[in-house]
């Protein structure tokens, strides 16, 4: 498929070196001419102009009462994280507002995501949690002693006695809160125990369902929504779907997934085989007046697939020959092609309210992002690059069409040993995908490995925009044993995104 390549010059150490140099080159030339003018006795009483004005002299505290941190093992507070100006190479210091275990997460990780309302959700550890004021206070959901009414498996528990448990959560496009718990390990409540925890947006209530669909070991799961309306046969039919598939049994042996249509009931639901021969279906990927919910539908990037506006779910590159496989919403597989005929060019993609088509790739130590804005056909490209890295561990990105905003955020293996937590902005980005803004985010000082058995731990990146513009986005260093996660403070006013 077409691509244009962007070619305002990759950064280089947290600095964009091409819009550097032709800085230097523009002040040489001023400092030139006015020795010139000196030379044949002429005279300047001006100072030479900038070259344009710093981007954070329009930034402003979003929320100025986290103070910084009283010790080392305080957790909620502010932090000065370094923040560098990459066009003009202006470096200053940023607050963040820090959170830990006790906001969401677990020895090993954080599950965030953010919502068209505002909220910071989290579901790292045992159960959603959740902020509806920036992180000043946290609400957890605990499952009552029985399950809801109208569950296919009924089973008591004792709340907050189900053991140490990880879950998955997004926002479906309507507004309810789809998301799953997994708890592995024995418990008063039993073992390897398999929970849909669901938020009804209309009623403002919360629910639960006992599964018992997943696999032996299920592990971290990744959640995602079919957009609807869904009319699937023997699973139901709904305003949407909730896809949700085991991040161990996915990926080694590609069994399959769960699927429920309403939140809390959840069956088994077999994948197309990766060399399987489907028939092909063109798939509409382009949409116009999106609502601001689009941005914040987006699942973690290890599900692979995203929501379609005019329906289904895509998977790009699913196939072992790399076409794309795409899901209806009579929950039918196809071989999924563009309405150009095109397969999509790498296998993590989503849409947000723009309706930019993003789609990013790791290749070696370098993340290219493209964005097509006809459905696919034609992309254009920006490369991040990360000349320090031995290694990129972990990554996410997400993308905001409200506030014409996309933010990375990168875990990388320095030269050096220690693992470097950064996020780069490219504000603008339908007009210019370069990114302005780098920060670098936590000590920078922990050498940490995703899996189970490792001393220190990390096991996958996470990160959420707010309404407001603001990244919600997890990291680690050595002020803390576990992951943390942190808040912007400091940001362009773009004005909340209005639900």
């Amino acid at each position: 498929m077409p691509m244009t390549e962007v070619e305002p010059g990759e950064p280089e150490s947290g600095l964009n070196v091409k819009a550097l140099a032709i800085g230097l080159g523009v002040l040489m030339v001023i400092a030139s001419i006015i020795t010139a003018m000196s030379l044949i006795g002429g005279s300047s009483d001006k100072a030479a102009a900038p070259l344009r004005e710093p981007l954070f002299n329009s930034f402003v505290e979003i929320d100025g009462t986290f103070t910084t941190c009283a010790s080392e093992n305080d957790l909620v507070c502010g932090r000065a994280f370094n923040t560098t100006d990459i066009g003009i190479n202006l470096t200053t210091d940023f607050e963040w507002a820090v959170f830990g275990n006790e906001q969401g997460g677990n020895c090993c990780e954080h599950y965030l995501a953010t919502t068209k309302e505002g909220l910071i959700l989290n579901f790292g550890g045992e159960y959603p949690t959740w902020s509806a004021d920036r992180g000043h206070t946290w609400d957890e959901y605990l499952p009552s002693l029985f399950s809801q009414v109208g569950c296919r498996e009924p089973k008591p528990t004792l709340p907050g006695q189900e053991g140490l448990g990880e879950g998955s959560i997004v926002q479906a496009t309507n507004g309810d809160l789809i998301s799953m718990g997994w708890f592995p390990y024995p418990s008063t409540s039993g073992a390897d125990q398999f929970y849909a925890f669901f938020y009804d947006a209309a009623d403002e209530e919360w629910s639960w369902c006992f599964n018992r669909t997943p696999e032996p070991f299920y592990d971290r799961s990744w959640q995602v929504e079919v957009a609807g309306p869904i009319s699937g046969g023997i699973y139901g039919s709904g305003p949407w779907g909730s896809l949700v598939i085991s991040n161990f049994w996915h990926q080694v042996q590609n069994i399959g997934g769960q699927l429920s249509t309403d939140g809390l009931n959840y069956d088994y639901f077999p994948f197309p085989n990766r060399d399987a021969n489907l028939d092909q279906m063109e798939v509409n990927l382009s949409a116009s007046d999106l609502g601001v919910e689009w941005d914040f539908t987006k699942p973690h990037k290890e599900m692979r697939s995203f929501p379609v506006p005019s329906g289904g779910l895509y998977f790009p590159s699913y196939f072992v020959n790399g076409d794309d496989a795409y899901l209806d919403t009579n929950l039918d597989w196809w071989k999924g092609v563009t309405l150009g005929g095109n397969s999509l060019p790498t296998q993590y993609c989503a849409m947000d309210s723009s309706a930019a088509l993003h789609c990013l790739a790791k290749v070696g130590t370098n993340i290219t992002h493209q964005v097509s804005w006809d459905g696919g056909e034609n992309f254009t490209q920006y490369n991040y690059s990360f000349p320090g890295a031995e290694n990129i561990e972990e990554w996410e990105w997400h993308s905001q069409g409200e506030n014409d905003l996309f933010v990375l955020a990168v875990r990388y293996q320095s030269a050096e040993g220690p693992d470097i937590d950064v996020a780069y902005h490219a504000r603008e980005y339908s007009a210019d995908m370069t990114p302005d803004q780098i920060t670098y985010i936590g000590l920078g000082d922990l050498d940490s490995t995703s899996g189970a058995g490792q001393d220190i731990r990390f096991d996958f990146a996470s990160m959420g925009i707010l309404p407001d513009g603001g990244a919600v986005i997890a990291y680690h260093d050595s002020s803390n044993p576990d992951p943390l996660f942190a808040v912007e403070l400091t940001l362009p006013v773009y004005g909340p995104a209005e639900a």
